[in-house]
């Protein structure tokens, strides 16, 4: 359900997923995103949980900044980009894909596992030549987190014409 303080800015529907329902509204000629529960999904706490990983990312310069969350909702600006998988049969610059990896690293570090990796084609958003990890309601923590390893792997799998993986080392490779 939709907050309270939110529903004076209209916010309308963006986007459905299989947990979350993302509006978007316009507040001071800047756009933000809102993320409810899905009354259709199961899932638990799955919302509350993007808040609180999204929180601690942000300080790492990681996903869309964050505004507001609570068990019920969570609210950051919106990436206004394209999504990965519209790159897929594009020239890409390689810094995009290191940036992604650098992300993914960091996360790694922090032990956290975003659980998209491996198929990110909807949960990168594109945005002037720099790139926006979304989603991060599956995340958890792992003394094992494998982001970076499951974004070599998608590329590989995809055989991204302008990506050699080769090319690209990490810091600590």
């Amino acid at each position: 359900m939709m907050p309270e303080e939110y529903k004076k800015y209209c916010p309308k529907l963006f986007s459905k997923g299989k947990r979350g329902l993302i509006y978007v509204f316009v507040k001071k000629n800047k756009k933000y995103a809102i993320k409810i529960k899905n009354p259709k999904s199961k899932a638990y706490n799955r919302i509350m949980n993007e808040g609180k990983f999204l929180k601690l990312l942000n300080k790492y310069q990681i996903g869309p900044q964050i505004i507001d969350f609570s068990e019920s909702f969570v609210c950051y600006e919106f990436i206004e980009g394209i999504e990965l998988k519209e790159c897929i049969n594009k020239k890409i610059h390689k810094d995009i894909i290191r940036s992604i990896l650098k992300q993914c690293e960091i996360m790694d570090n922090l032990k956290i596992n975003k659980e998209e990796m491996h198929k990110p084609l909807k949960n990168i958003i594109i945005k002037k030549n720099k790139a926006f990890l979304i989603d991060f309601e599956r995340c958890h923590y792992t003394l094992r987190p494998k982001n970076v390893n499951q974004f070599k792997e998608f590329l590989r799998r995809i055989e991204w014409d302008s990506y050699n993986p080769s090319n690209i080392k990490q810091k600590n490779e």
